[in-house]
């Protein structure tokens, strides 16, 4: 029997408005996360900090380098902050991560073993970033998949289209929250 983890990836105050996302969006990872808890399924938030000055990007990552140039998602900014309409709760796990992946500079494979994890329920802003990047090398690492289209959101409606309805079926279920949360 699988053990699954839902992560909610990148929900973070400067990204939420980037990607202008919507309370209804909010709402249903929200709705996610909620019954997660309830179903005993770990919540884990992944965010993206980098160190102040860049020491850990390299002037060849084209949007990292774009990100420090410009003062973005530094460590203790308050837009590196998790939304507040989908803040964590005791009990949730918040990792940090330093690339695009949710497994890229981060401890979330340690914290996946150290639980017997073994397959994930992915949403996250954005589809063509941290969820593409993630799934990618989930699969890569043997994870059940299961992604949340409706709880992936993209600011290029062309690339959440293509990747919910080509690429990632071909690596993941693609449910909807609704959906998700009858099954639980």
């Amino acid at each position: 029997m699988a053990k699954s983890a839902l992560l909610l990836m990148d929900v973070q105050r400067s990204i939420v408005d980037i990607a202008e996302a919507d309370a209804a969006y909010l709402a249903r990872l929200a709705r996610a996360a909620d019954a997660a808890r309830s179903a005993g399924i770990p919540v884990i938030y992944v965010v993206i900090a980098l160190r102040p000055g860049g020491p850990d990007v390299s002037p060849r990552n084209k949007v990292l380098s774009a990100l420090v140039r410009d003062g973005l998602f530094i460590e203790g900014d308050p837009g590196t902050e998790i939304h507040p309409d989908v803040a964590p709760r005791p009990g949730d796990i918040v990792v940090t991560k330093r690339r695009a992946s949710a497994f890229s500079g981060s401890d979330l494979d340690l914290v996946l073993r150290s639980r017997d994890i073994d397959s994930l329920v992915l949403t996250g802003i954005a589809t063509g970033a941290v969820v593409l990047t993630t799934l990618c090398q989930a699969a890569d690492l043997d994870f059940g998949l299961t992604v949340l289209a409706d709880g992936c959101l993209d600011p290029d409606s062309d690339v959440h289209r293509f990747l919910l309805e080509k690429l990632f079926p071909r690596l993941a279920d693609v449910t909807t929250v609704d959906d998700w949360c009858r099954t639980l």
